[in-house]
Parts: structure tokens; C-alpha cells; sequence
């Protein structure tokens, strides 16, 4: 069984409506499925908007998804409420996108550790403080700066506490949303780099949600494209990046500089911008910036299906 399976997620806001006009919702996850293993990393990558975090936010539970099931170590996360609900965090926790905003500026990083501790474990303050030296020095920081408070660290070294506070539990699986994407390059290296070897560690698996496919084909073991609320390919990282099939994940491909550039063919620009989740198109949601788009993308929507081992694909061109 997987450590992680997510069935026909859907996640709708309400946008208007009244009493005479019909009620709209802008449909920011629309059916999203995927598993996840146990100590695995999982990749996703798509636009601004296409509904990444919306999806990161929703299987921790800070959204309440519209339907579907989400599904950790055989336990429905949705079922749970409540005190069932608060224990149960102790299973999946969050790395945030913004080092500078998920830190609380009045706490000390001692503080920070302590409070998911108090919350999560059994630990008396002896037992506590032992454990967040552990985590500094996990997390490559000095144990001794742990009573310094956030606007003392450089925002690699933040990141570096946030992934720490998500560790302090022990989790089973973490979202990883964006975590490099405010960092400098050189910075954002490292802090993958540290991802890794906190996996090899501790078997952790993750959800590495990014734009920059170069760095989710470095981490990931396996890699899901997502374009307007859903799922449009999936497949092996290496084999996916050499050889994408959906035309949204070429020319996203097509956009990053020395990724397989022995197999690269010219620059793919998509015209238009991304449609308004509001009101997707019908068919195929990408045929109306594809450039092989067909009459039948236009009207039926294409279903995911096996393309290969391991591989699935959206598209009625595959």
C-alpha cells in the first residue's frame, strides 16, 4: 500500500452569484489523483495559478478540499476532526515557500522547535532540548544560536528552521511548497542538497512542488505536471525530462536552460495567458494556447491514461 493516496481531489472557491444568477466557483483543483511511496520524492511543476499550492494546502488540511479522499498510511485524513485531527499532524507536516514570513519574529528558534515538541511529543524539557540541538545541527546550524530569533538569520538559514520545525515531529511525509524559489542559486543548491540527505536519514518522502524543472529532475523520483487544476503527465523524472509526450510539458521543457540539451528542440513559446480557472475551456484546457491542437481537443476532454510503465498522459495527440 502507498504512504500517500490522493483520489479525485476538488477544491472550489464560490465567485458570486445571486439570487437570479446561477452560483460560479473557480475550480482551482479539478479532480487530482496521484500516489505517493514511502521515503519517495515526488515532483510538481506547473505555473503560477495552475493550483500547486492550493493542493499543498489541501492535504495538510489548511483547505478544506470540496471532495475527494486523501489518504495517509490507510487512515482518510478527511474523517478526522478535531483533537483526531490536531494528533494526527504529527504524521505530515510543511516546509512554506517564504522563509521570511513562516517564522514567528517575536520567537526565539528555540521557541519555534519547543512549541511543535510540546505539541507532538512526550518529551520533558531535558528530553526537548537534546532534541532541538539535534535538529540545529541536522539542519547544518549551530545549537548554539538557537535562542537568536529569525531577523538574525539569513533567509537560507530561515529555510534551513523551517525545515527544521517540520522534522521535529518525525514526520512520515512533508510538502516541500516552493522551498528554493525565494533563495539565491548557490543557496538554493544547499538547501536541496539537504533535502536529500535528510531523506537518506530518515526515510521521510516528500512533495517537491517548484517551477524550475532542472532542480525537480535533480530531487524527484518521480514527477507530476499539473496545468489549470489538473494532472495533464506524470511519469519517471529522467525519462520524463528526456522525453516529455504532453505539449504543455515540452514547452515548459523547452523554457529551461541545459536540461537535456542534447535531445532539446527549439523553443516552444506559448501564446496567450492561462485561462481563468472560473471558466476553464471545454475540452482539452490547454488546447487554447496548444499548437497542434485538433477539433477534438476543442470539445472532449482527454482522459488520463497509461502511456508506458510508470507513465500517464492526458492528451488525444499521445
Amino acid at each position: 500500500m502507498s504512504l500517500l493516496e490522493v483520489c479525485d481531489l476538488k477544491k472550489y472557491y464560490p465567485a458570486g452569484g445571486g439570487f437570479f444568477a446561477p452560483k460560479r466557483f473557480v475550480k482551482a483543483l479539478d479532480g487530482v489523483s496521484f500516489t505517493l511511496e514511502k521515503g519517495e520524492t515526488l515532483g510538481l511543476v506547473g505555473e503560477s495559478g495552475c493550483g500547486k499550492s492550493t493542493l499543498a494546502r489541501a492535504l495538510m488540511r489548511l483547505e478544506e478540499p470540496t471532495a475527494g479522499a486523501i489518504t495517509l498510511d490507510g487512515v482518510d485524513l478527511l474523517a478526522l476532526k478535531g483533537e483526531k485531527l490536531r494528533k494526527s499532524r504529527g504524521n505530515y507536516q510543511m516546509i512554506f515557500q517564504d522563509p521570511y514570513a513562516s517564522l514567528n519574529p517575536r520567537m526565539s528558534i528555540y521557541a519555534v522547535l519547543e512549541e511543535a515538541l510540546k505539541l507532538h511529543s512526550d518529551l520533558d524539557k531535558a528530553g526537548r532540548e537534546e532534541r532541538i540541538s539535534e535538529l540545529m545541527k541536522m539542519v547544518g546550524l549551530n545549537p548554539a544560536h538557537a535562542r537568536r530569533h529569525p531577523h538574525q538569520f539569513s533567509g537560507g538559514q530561515r529555510q534551513r528552521i523551517g525545515i527544521a520545525r517540520a522534522l521535529a515531529v518525525n514526520p512520515r511525509f512533508i510538502v516541500a511548497d516552493e522551498p528554493v524559489s525565494a533563495l539565491d542559486v548557490s543557496v538554493q543548491a544547499q538547501i536541496v542538497n539537504l533535502l536529500q540527505e535528510i531523506q537518506q536519514k530518515t526515510g521521510v518522502a516528500f512533495l517537491f512542488i517548484a517551477h524550475d524543472l532542472a532542480v525537480v529532475e535533480h530531487i524527484s523520483s518521480r514527477i507530476m505536471v499539473m496545468y489549470l487544476g489538473k494532472i495533464v503527465e506524470s511519469g519517471p523524472a529522467t525519462e520524463l525530462c528526456a522525453d516529455p509526450k504532453h505539449p504543455y510539458t515540452k514547452a515548459l521543457l523547452s523554457a529551461v536552460p541545459g536540461i537535456h540539451p542534447e535531445k532539446k528542440s527549439e523553443r516552444i513559446v506559448l501564446t496567450g495567458d492561462v485561462p481563468s480557472p472560473l471558466d476553464p475551456p471545454s475540452g482539452c484546457r490547454f488546447h487554447t494556447r496548444c499548437p497542434f491542437a485538433t477539433d477534438r481537443c476543442r470539445t472532449e476532454e482527454p482522459a488520463m491514461r497509461e502511456i508506458g510503465p510508470g507513465r500517464t498522459c492526458a492528451c488525444h495527440l499521445v
